[in-house]
């Protein structure tokens, strides 16, 4: 699912595995990697120029559906992106904002108008909305 967002941002050569876990582990990893003592929604981890691995903890991540405006899917890709620019090696800036507005735009923004990928139809279908 994320293979074409990890081609665009980090490069076709790069290795990335991306693990889910519970957020005991979650909170473990985060304070013997980082001091700090709770889940995460993401961590990010650079191997090597071409090596890496994010960890996402869905519990954390539902929890912030609501602080973030967004459904599950359209959060956790966020993340996902957040995570492969950590490992491109941005940190925290207007810059690293700008970068996440422009790959969220381009793979999720989307969806959240009515435009969905569908492989089955070669490409982009509007979904019809319901009405209140």
């Amino acid at each position: 699912m994320y293979e074409k967002i990890k081609n665009d941002i980090l490069g076709k050569k790069y290795s990335l595995s991306i693990a889910f876990v519970f957020a005991k582990k979650s909170q473990e990893i985060n304070k013997k990697y980082r001091h700090k003592n709770r889940p995460m929604n993401v961590l990010s981890f650079a191997f090597s120029k071409n090596d890496g691995e994010i960890i996402l903890c869905k519990t954390v991540i539902r929890k912030e559906l609501k602080k973030f405006g967004r459904n599950y899917r359209e959060l956790e890709g966020f993340l996902v992106i957040h995570g492969m620019l950590h490992l491109k090696g941005m940190t925290h800036s207007s810059k690293m904002e700008r970068a996440e507005r422009k790959y969220d735009k381009k793979y999720f923004y989307r969806n959240r108008c009515g435009v969905r990928d569908d492989q089955s139809h070669r490409g982009r279908i509007l979904q019809g909305r319901k009405k209140s």
